[in-house]
């Protein structure tokens, strides 16, 4: 029988604070204003990253991970969830800690007259040097999957448009998390597109440590290919 575990499995205990360490007589070395900016840049990619992680499972933060009755989920992967949350953690408070000290040189850079990094323009403002970081682009959060590939028959429709199991669907032609009411919505757009191409996207993790990636697939419903049904594949909602 399982061992019934805490119902705070899904909130990871983590220390505040960045996690960079001071160097050796105890004092940070002083960063330019352009090596600030690359390591916000690195910052928002990597924690973009470890959403899509989340993502790829059907779960946020908040989600639960375990069954009604205490036990851990079957359907996820507990540990891996637990280990991207807490790095999620980790890092928003890096990256307060760096916006912070951003402002600092920001500030620092204006009143010397440099802008090391930034356009150069003697009139430029402190309030715009700011917003110029803020507005650097970060890198794009995919979206979340509402539902999952179990299996794909060979030779079927599905295979031919390059599904594989494991997939996580988030968008099945004009269905997506926030409409597809427990997946009825898909078999609607089956019936009514059978043998017209349906624009399908899915998040695929390559391995277990690897972030998700979004495919975009191209799903054409028919009959008698071979075996039942229009699509040759099982989906179940996350």
């Amino acid at each position: 029988m399982g061992l019934r575990i805490m119902d705070d499995i899904h909130a990871p205990t983590v220390s505040s604070g960045p996690t960079s360490q001071p160097t050796a007589n105890g004092t940070s070395p002083k960063q330019s204003l352009r090596d600030l900016i690359a390591q916000k840049d690195d910052l928002e990619a990597e924690l973009s990253a470890l959403s899509s992680v989340l993502d790829s499972h059907g779960v946020n933060m908040n989600t639960s991970l375990t069954t009604i009755d205490g036990f851990p989920r079957a359907d996820i992967d507990v540990a891996q969830i637990r280990t991207t949350r807490a790095r999620i953690i980790r890092l928003k408070n890096d990256h307060k800690a760096l916006m912070s000290k951003l402002e600092d040189a920001v500030h620092e850079q204006f009143a010397t007259g440099k802008q090391e990094g930034l356009p150069t323009n003697g009139a430029m403002s402190r309030t715009s040097m700011n917003e110029t970081i803020a507005s650097r682009p970060a890198a794009p959060v995919l979206e979340p999957a509402f539902a999952k590939v179990n299996a794909v028959v060979p030779g079927s429709p599905a295979e031919q448009a390059g599904m594989r199991a494991g997939d996580r669907v988030v968008k099945f032609g004009s269905v997506d998390c926030t409409n597809h009411e427990r997946l009825s919505k898909v078999a609607e757009v089956v019936q009514q597109n059978e043998n017209r191409p349906i624009a399908v996207k899915v998040l695929r993790v390559a391995s277990a440590v690897s972030a998700s990636q979004a495919q975009d697939l191209r799903l054409t419903p028919r009959r008698n290919w071979g075996g039942r049904g229009l699509l040759g594949c099982h989906l179940v909602p996350v």
